[in-house]
């Protein structure tokens, strides 16, 4: 009788083995699975920042071209001023607009959304409430 007890401590200690052993793989691949995504988000963000400093130029000839109608509106009060004061509202609405879009695109991407999804569910198969949902709003 003490034989069966020694193979079900020997059976229980290896079973503990392998779980600790799972969970060491388990976390190891969630932070594999994070630092991909993270690379990716960065990714993602700087094509999304890159955008909005394409867009400047536009700001900035659009500010050119309203400086330039001011100073012929101030200047010499000629009809040629309106059509300069136009295509400069077109450049500050464009540049504006392309501006706008990107930043709601860098708005809208969550970030790590796929880690704390996983994250979750890894914490809910262990029995254990997972908090970390709060992470893919943003904060």
């Amino acid at each position: 009788m003490h034989v069966g007890s020694e193979q079900t401590e020997r059976g229980l200690a290896a079973l503990v083995g392998r779980m600790a052993d799972s969970f060491s793989r388990l976390v190891t691949q969630h932070l594999q699975l994070a630092r991909l995504e993270l690379a990716e988000d960065l990714k993602a963000t700087g094509m999304n920042v890159a955008m909005i400093a394409a867009f400047v130029p536009f700001i900035l000839v659009g500010y050119a071209f309203a400086c330039g109608a001011l100073a012929a509106v101030l200047s010499a009060y000629l009809g040629w001023a309106g059509a300069l004061g136009a295509v400069s509202l077109l450049n500050l609405v464009a540049g504006g607009g392309g501006i706008a879009w990107a930043m709601q695109r860098l708005k809208a991407r969550k970030m790590m959304d796929d880690s704390t999804d996983e994250l979750s569910r890894s914490m809910a198969a262990l029995g254990a409430p997972a908090p970390v949902k709060e992470l893919s709003n943003g904060r």
